[in-house]
């Protein structure tokens, strides 16, 4: 054989050997592409994988899961103990006493038994019903309409002044003069403190007589 034949056997052997390394490389790159991701064959085992890393859902959650304590509430763990300390009879002796004879007052009626709320739209009310028996010279009915003013709104000026000159009228001095001085404290320089200012002299001087 001539030496371009060894040339060309030699070329040809170096393509064969480059092809099969190729051929190596490229079946060795597919192996290590399907061993990296083991779950991408297997579609249940990678959603069981996801699975684990995903928050719970509420809709998923077995009741059996939340063990015995469920339904219960964590209010107890903070709740306030009212009970007196183990000194309180020593440090306060008549502590007992006082709450006692406080509830005796409220069951005997001499608490307070009567609340209304305050309501000045019903006290204007009660103090134009009262202006309309006062015109009229019913001042016994005139006086329950002032004083149901005064207890929808306590120490309104215009019904505490015409409750005292109701009083007056129906010759209950004393708790007139009373109402007239309730006037001057709640309106010292009001428009009708001279006239009351004078009922008190007046209702004084009176008394004073007898």
């Amino acid at each position: 054989m001539s030496l371009r034949d060894w040339v060309r056997i030699a070329n040809m052997a170096s393509r064969l050997l480059g092809f099969a390394v190729l051929g190596l490389a490229v079946a060795a790159g597919a192996q290590q592409g399907s061993s990296s991701d083991p779950n991408a064959s297997n579609p249940l085992k990678s959603e069981q994988s996801d699975s684990r890393l995903a928050p719970p859902r509420s809709d998923r959650v077995q009741a059996s899961d939340l063990g015995s304590a469920t339904g219960q509430s964590s209010s107890k763990d903070t709740e306030t103990d009212l009970a007196p300390p183990d000194d309180d009879a020593k440090t306060h002796p008549q502590s007992s006493t006082a709450v006692a004879a406080a509830e005796a007052e409220v069951l005997s009626g001499d608490g307070v038994t009567e609340f209304r709320t305050w309501d000045p739209h019903k006290a204007s009310k009660d103090i134009e019903v009262g202006d309309f028996y006062f015109k009229r010279k019913n001042y016994r009915a005139a006086e329950e309409r002032y004083r149901d003013a005064l207890r929808y709104k306590e120490s309104d000026a215009v019904a505490t002044i015409r409750l005292a000159v109701s009083l007056e009228k129906l010759g209950i001095l004393d708790d007139a003069r009373l109402e007239y001085e309730s006037y001057l404290k709640i309106l010292p320089h009001g428009p009708e403190a001279e006239q009351a200012q004078k009922a008190i002299d007046r209702l004084k001087a009176q008394t004073a007589a007898k």
